[in-house]
């Protein structure tokens, strides 16, 4: 099982990323996928969930409205697409699939004001 995450990177607040999320050894739509983010000091946030079978999204409130997230089955890779970054949005960012402690190696997002 292996994850491989990209697409951070270095932005002023307002701009927009997406990040992906290479699954390979599973499948995507077997279960769950999570991203989380973490600042240096700081704890592990969820950032958003998509489920398995249906896709169905959530997305906690600190990020409601600005981050979404989506997958390509043929491709096997899930996305987390951010919007209207703000400064407290820079963290390293992790993508994990539900019930196995499997993390790639992230991708930072840095914001600027």
């Amino acid at each position: 099982v292996q994850l491989v995450e990209s697409g951070g990177g270095s932005v002023q607040s307002g701009a927009s990323l997406t990040l992906s999320c290479a699954a390979a050894g599973f499948n995507i739509t077997s279960t769950a996928m999570k991203w989380y983010r973490q600042a240096p000091g700081k704890e592990r946030e969820l950032v958003a969930h998509i489920s398995g079978v249906l896709a169905n999204t959530y997305i906690p409130n600190s990020v409601k409205g600005r981050f979404t997230a989506s997958r390509d089955v043929v491709k096997n890779v899930v996305f987390l697409h951010m919007t209207n970054l703000k400064p407290e949005d820079t963290a390293r960012y992790f993508c994990t699939p539900n019930g196995m402690d499997v993390w790639g190696q992230g991708t930072q997002v840095t914001v600027s004001s």
